[in-house]
Order: structure tokens, then C-alpha cells, then sequence
């Protein structure tokens, strides 16, 4: 695959969600770079605000299989995983499948389960494979999770654990509408098609296969300068050195910024990193690995995305780098 035919699919992809979802194109576009760099989502928001049908519809125009699983606070690691169950005498102990094995998995409001539920996915999203009674099962590619969850605030809801919020690529919002126009197609929408739930109707777009060949286009075909690399390397550290952090981004932070700024360039039809594809993912990338000192969180006066703005502004990016012209290397 070239850069030509990837922005070719990247654009069917982003208008058949565009055709049902009604807001901010810009958080499908980061969605749509976190599957292509082989990274997951989690988005966090209040009820009915179209998660769910955002995570329904970009799994059903990108042609892969799909799952769904509902937490809840009654479920179990062997509801998401799967366990080995005895058949018959001839046959003995057989795997019975879990929704996780699938290629893009909807794990809706996943913070209604408690952690130990939540952490069965630990496994599956950070090395694409679960093991269960001591045999490791490796997951088929693509495997791209979406998450959605309440705020903390609201009842029934049981916080994720750092080192799972730490296996998300991006933490994002939907959130509302900005106008009466798009608040009105909303509904206007919903009476064309008849349905609650558009997507039975959607066909794909992409196949398996095509995801995969772009997935390795990001890996092997954009290139990177180093002056790029110690841009992102400053601003990761510069979260562990803040006064006000207490834990700052990890190096996998880095890495999720590394692999969204190579899918962007690609999805912009350049097979090359400008400091300008990485700004737009440092907020969601970086935010939810920052953990801030008690006291500062008390205060409630400064926020991770005040910090990192801060740190952004004052790193400055790299210059020169299109006038030495190192497109190809």
C-alpha cells in the first residue's frame, strides 16, 4: 500500500461515520488514527451523549468482526475472557470463546465493572493475548478496543486503574453538540432512519486485510526525523519534572504520541512527521498518565491539561526540518 491509496481509505472511513454521527469530526479522526497506529480509546463522558453509537458505527464501516461487552458490577474476568469447559469424554476440555476475541471490541461503560474485572483486559490490549488456565491464545489483528465510561462522579462507577488507563492510546470526550443546527440533524437523523440504532443498516467500507496494510504502512513508510523524536521526548519528561506531578507520562506515553503523529501525516497524505501532527494528540495522549500531587488536587486550581499546555507553550518545536528536506531516508 502507498500513501495515495491509505488517504483514499483513511477519507471513505471518516465519511461513512461522518453520515451517521452528528459533532466534532476531529475526535473521529484521532479515533481513526489511534486504530490505525495499533493503539485503544477510551472515551469519558456523561450518558447519551452518542459514545457508544460512535464505538457501534466506526466497527461496522471498517469491515472487521466486532463484540460488544456491557459491564457491569456482577461480572466476571471469565465473562470477558472465556474459560476452558469439559465437553465429553472423547472431546475433554474445550475453549468456549470470550467477546475478547474478536478484532475491534466495544467494552461499553467499562467502569460499572470492578477492577479485577476491568483489569482482565490488561493482557489483551497491551500484548494482543490472553491466557487462560495457563495456555496463551494470541488475538487476531486487527485488535483495537473502544471503551466508554462515566464520570467518576456519577453512581455505580468504580475508578480504572492506573495501569490500565496507562494501556490507552487516547482518553477522550464527545461531548455536546455545539449548535441548534447540529442538535436539529440530530433529530432529524433519527426520524430518517426509523431506528434508534442506524447502524444494522451500515455497510463497510474497508476490509480486514486493508486495515492491517495500513497499519503496517504507519510502522514501516513515515518517516521520522530525530529532532521530532527529542520534541516528544521533551515534553513527556518535562511531565515527570512539573512541581505539581506527582507520577508523570510514562515512556509508553511517548510512544503513543510517536505512533498518532506517523498515522495523522499518513491520513494527510505526507509519508512524514512535522511537529504540527503531534500537537493535536498531546492532550488525549498525555493527560490521563498524569497523576497529580494530592495537594495540587485538593486545590483544584491546576488540571494535567493546564500543565501540559503549559509545557507545551513553553517547549518550543524543531525548525528547519522541511527546508532540509529529509522527506525520504
Amino acid at each position: 500500500m502507498e500513501i495515495d491509496e491509505f488517504q483514499t481509505l483513511s477519507g471513505r472511513i471518516l465519511r461513512a461515520t461522518y453520515g451517521v454521527i452528528v459533532g466534532d469530526g476531529i475526535v473521529v479522526q484521532k479515533m481513526l488514527c489511534a486504530a490505525l497506529a495499533g493503539g485503544h480509546v477510551l472515551f469519558e463522558d456523561n450518558p447519551g451523549l452518542g459514545k457508544t453509537m460512535l464505538a457501534k458505527v466506526f466497527a461496522k464501516v471498517s469491515g472487521c468482526e466486532w463484540g460488544r461487552v456491557q459491564f457491569t458490577p456482577d461480572m466476571m474476568p471469565g465473562d470477558i475472557l472465556g474459560a476452558r469447559i469439559w465437553k465429553d469424554a472423547r472431546t475433554g476440555f474445550v475453549l468456549e470463546k470470550g467477546p475478547v476475541f474478536t478484532n475491534i471490541l466495544l467494552a461499553d461503560e467499562i467502569n460499572r465493572a470492578p477492577p479485577k474485572t476491568q483489569s482482565a483486559l490488561l493482557e489483551a490490549m497491551e500484548e494482543r493475548q490472553v491466557t487462560i488456565e495457563g495456555t496463551t491464545y494470541r488475538l487476531e489483528r486487527p485488535y483495537f478496543v473502544i471503551a466508554t465510561e462515566n464520570p467518576i462522579e456519577l453512581e455505580g462507577t468504580f475508578p480504572l486503574p492506573e495501569a490500565q488507563l496507562d494501556r490507552f492510546m487516547l482518553k477522550m470526550s464527545t461531548g455536546y453538540v455545539k449548535t441548534v443546527e447540529q442538535e436539529s440533524e440530530i433529530l432529524r437523523r433519527r426520524i430518517q432512519w426509523r431506528a434508534d440504532d442506524p447502524t444494522d443498516r451500515l455497510d463497510s467500507v474497508v476490509t480486514k486485510s486493508q486495515i492491517i496494510a495500513m497499519q503496517d504502512l504507519v510502522e514501516s513508510k513515515v518517516y521520522v526525523d530525530n529532532q521530532i523524536l527529542d520534541y516528544v521526548s521533551s515534553i513527556v519528561r518535562a511531565t515527570r519534572e512539573h512541581p505539581a506531578v506527582e507520577v508523570g507520562a510514562s515512556p509508553r506515553g511517548a510512544l503513543s504520541l510517536l505512533k498518532l503523529s506517523r498515522a495523522y501525516a499518513a491520513m494527510c497524505g505526507r509519508d512524514f512527521v512535522t511537529p504540527d501532527d503531534i500537537k493535536p494528540f498531546v492532550f488525549e495522549a498525555l493527560s490521563h498518565r498524569v497523576i497529580m500531587g494530592i495537594e495540587y488536587q485538593i486545590e483544584g486550581n491546576i488540571t494535567p491539561r493546564s500543565i501540559i499546555e503549559e509545557i507545551v507553550s513553553a517547549i518550543e518545536p524543531p525548525k528547519g526540518y522541511v527546508r532540509q528536506g529529509f522527506i525520504r531516508r
